[in-house]
């Protein structure tokens, strides 16, 4: 999924994950991160650029 598909599909209340169902793509505000659902730590969905994904598009995935 490219970083548009990512935010368009949680904006409309989808759940996107990161390579397992354990990371999910969460928003908080204008804010987008991966959060770990075991341990509830976190990373911004891209670096500072705001462009570049803190991951490869093939794995996030839409879990529906």
């Amino acid at each position: 999924m490219t970083l548009t598909e990512i935010k368009q599909a949680v904006d409309t209340g989808k759940k996107v994950y990161w390579k397992t169902l354990r990371y999910e793509v969460v928003k908080d505000k204008d804010d987008y991160s991966i959060v770990c659902e075991s341990t509830g730590s976190c990373i911004g969905l891209t670096w500072l650029d705001g462009v570049t994904l803190n991951g490869k598009e093939e794995d996030f995935f839409i879990n529906e």
